[in-house]
């Protein structure tokens, strides 16, 4: 073969850079549009899967002390007609009457505060759902929590209830009221420990980039 032949031969023979560069200039805006959906999956394919880590609400334990109370109340009323001179207009049906009514108002103090207030903790957010008749959820970031602290009172320490408070940068609920939470330090110091937890995840990823 001579010499015009081999370099007729190397000029009809395309590069591999050339040939790249073809087959990226044949590629359609579809397929360029799949291969950068297919590139954000893959980095949210990175992060890790919501977990369910706590839920509930209020606890019957947390009426403890108010049902003590309304016992009492309605004991005094039943035995008041019988210590208060007959001047005084009050009758054994005028005590079941206002009885009745405690417990009613007491009743559904607790069903609204049993059925109409749910919570859930996840590895990612803090949900909070209220309402019976018609439901609203809100949703926290968890690493949008400040801070995370609770309270009891006498009784609740004894019982192991309490009331949690989350303040948070959240516009809905800045400061987020749990009532009547049973295992109450049990729950906060979780809440706590997912807040840090994803809050050091999160400045880690922010040094690796």
């Amino acid at each position: 073969m001579s010499t015009d032949d081999h370099l007729d031969e190397s000029n009809r023979s395309p590069s591999p850079a050339s040939a790249a560069n073809d087959s990226s200039a044949e590629r359609s805006p579809t397929d360029k549009f799949r291969d950068q959906v297919a590139s954000k999956q893959q980095s949210l394919d990175d992060y890790d899967p919501e977990e369910k880590l706590w839920s509930g609400g209020y606890s019957p334990k947390a009426m403890f002390g108010s049902w003590f109370l309304m016992a009492v109340i309605s004991i005094v009323l039943l035995i008041a007609p019988l210590l208060v001179p007959p001047s005084v207009p009050l009758s054994f049906s005028i005590a079941i009457a206002i009885i009745v009514g405690i417990w009613v108002i007491g009743g559904l103090r607790y069903v609204w505060r049993r059925l109409g207030v749910h919570y859930a903790l996840t590895s990612q957010r803090f949900v909070h759902k209220s309402g019976i008749l018609t439901r609203e959820t809100d949703r926290i970031e968890v690493i949008d929590i400040d801070d995370v602290s609770y309270r009891q009172g006498p009784v609740q320490r004894t019982l192991g209830v309490g009331t949690i408070i989350i303040t948070s940068s959240d516009r809905s609920h800045p400061v987020l009221t749990m009532v009547g939470i049973d295992k109450v330090s049990d729950v906060a110091g979780l809440i706590d420990d997912i807040r840090r937890t994803e809050r050091r995840k999160r400045s880690l990823h922010i040094e690796s980039i």
